[in-house]
């Protein structure tokens, strides 16, 4: 799977140019009706519909496109499968996030994400996971529907997410060898899950009984085993194992055992650019062992301080106060859009330099998610997003982001063009790939420098954000730097022909 990774395109390819948007495009669908239904003129791309015509992922219905709910392993709805997997776990009143302690979810292969979008009802949130492969743009549907989730695959390099990032990780029929090279990609989700965390796993290894199926399932089994994973509950199509809560069972292993505990001195929260290891990450001994790494359950742990807070250096008090500085940044923002922002213009968010996440906090109230970027250099308080119960990934904006064109209503930039100021990357490279991410009628919010501010203006109208402009002195908190301004634009609907005019 190395090919569906990121690559550095040859100089032929960087373009120095804007990206028109597809003949016929609308402005979205909004949620929550786009979790069902979109405009096929916005993703010409119907061969997926056509594959999966009898599994309910999608229906080409005239001038949209609409989402059953259903999946390679849940014909009958993710709606059912999802009351199924609470029912096999035993969890009270058959409710999937277990009274909170279930919130951050990995979906991998995750097609049109119609798992993750039923999910959010439960107050669950998933990072759903697919490359561009065959399948193609499965990845730009789950965005067009407002349902949070990123292209990735899970090849030679680890995911950009923390150690423990996860309370569940799921596998439904996702094409995935599990086994290959040593088991590394089973290792890698180890890596990824909370202690006690679950894999659920619904695949033909799981149930048939086919000599092939057999021995797949056969080694599954033995290599799980030796990873000190466990079996709690198996029914029909779907096994699912639980993660240990703590060392002991690596110990009492046979010396020599296979797979190997990572070295020490192996961080396993480093994620940018790093390959994977076919080795276990164990516990440290400063770490909470509780299942769960001892968080409060959700809602409450947005607001908690978490435990691994003390590791990127923030005190509690620290912690408060940016949930404060936050609250009053983010009101003032709408109080700048009041006159041009709907209830419903906004569904996904970017904020491009999350630090503790407090910008994705302050807008738990309002119906939208948020993808929290932590640039390289910050890449530690990306564990502290995820204890939160929200999600993020790690990104160097020196470079582009691994998404299609026209997927976020909002970007959220504070202080992101100082950074790549120090570093000597172009503002306008960085202009130019927001514009790609950003839809049309969607918003900027730039939050920087007054002098890098006036040096952006001067790209707004080539850049056609000037569909409306604000630009303000903002009040001095503890997170103020000298001479910050706010500016915020909405970018035009335009097409290749008006742009020739």
């Amino acid at each position: 799977m190395e090919h569906y990774e990121r690559h550095c395109p040859p100089p032929e390819r960087r373009y120095n140019c804007l990206v028109p948007p597809p003949k016929g495009y609308k402005i979205p669908v909004r949620w929550p009706a786009s979790r069902d239904e979109v405009w096929k003129a916005n993703i010409p791309h119907t061969h997926l519909a056509e594959e999966k015509s009898d599994q309910h992922w999608m229906v080409v219905n005239g001038e949209k496109i609409n989402f059953p709910g259903g999946g390679t392993h849940f014909h009958d709805g993710a709606d059912k499968y999802i009351l199924a997997l609470a029912r096999m776990l035993k969890f009270p009143s058959d409710k999937l996030n277990n009274g909170g302690n279930i919130r951050n979810v990995l979906d991998v292969g995750c097609g049109v994400a119609s798992f993750g979008a039923y999910l959010l009802s439960h107050d669950i949130i998933a990072m759903s996971l697919a490359p561009n492969d065959v399948h193609e743009n499965q990845i730009q549907f789950a965005l067009e529907r407002g349902i949070p989730s990123t292209l990735g695959v899970l090849g030679t390099k680890r995911l950009p997410y923390p150690s423990r990032s996860f309370e569940l990780a799921h596998c439904s029929r996702c094409r995935i060898d599990w086994l290959q090279r040593d088991g590394i990609l089973l290792l890698e989700l180890d890596r990824l899950l909370r202690p006690g965390g679950y894999f659920v796993y619904s695949s033909p290894e799981a149930y048939a009984h086919d000599p092939e199926n057999r021995r797949i399932w056969n080694a599954m089994y033995d290599l799980l085993k030796s990873m000190c994973w466990k079996i709690v509950s198996k029914k029909d199509q779907t096994v699912i194992w639980a993660k240990p809560i703590s060392n002991s069972c690596y110990l009492k292993r046979v010396p020599g055992s296979r797979p190997p505990l990572c070295s020490s001195d192996d961080d396993p929260d480093v994620t940018w650019n790093v390959l994977m290891k076919a080795c276990i990450s164990p516990y440290s001994a400063k770490m909470h062992h509780e299942k769960g790494t001892g968080l409060v359950p959700w809602p409450a742990r947005l607001t908690a301080p978490p435990p691994r807070l003390e590791e990127v250096g923030v005190t509690p008090e620290e912690f408060h106060e940016d949930i404060g500085i936050w609250q009053v940044r983010v009101v003032d923002y709408w109080k700048q859009m009041k006159t041009v922002a709907q209830k419903n213009t906004f569904r996904n968010v970017m904020d491009m330099n999350s630090n503790l996440g407090g910008f994705a906090a302050a807008l738990k109230d309002k119906d939208v998610w948020v993808m929290n970027v932590a640039p390289v250099r910050m890449s530690a308080r990306l564990k502290i997003i995820y204890d939160r119960g929200l999600i993020g990934t790690v990104h160097d904006w020196c470079e582009s982001f691994s998404t299609y064109p026209r997927t976020y209503d909002l970007l959220h930039a504070w202080k992101v063009f100082s950074e790549i100021e120090d570093r000597g990357c172009s503002f306008e490279d960085l202009l130019i790939e927001m514009d790609r991410m950003l839809r049309p009628e969607g918003f900027v919010i730039i939050r920087d420098k007054s002098s890098i501010i006036n040096y952006i203006r001067k790209f707004i109208t080539a850049l056609k954000w000037d569909g409306w402009l604000s630009e303000v002195e903002p009040r001095i908190d503890a997170l103020s730097s000298s001479e910050e301004r706010v500016l915020i634009a909405k970018k035009k609907l335009w097409d290749e022909e008006v742009a020739a005019i």
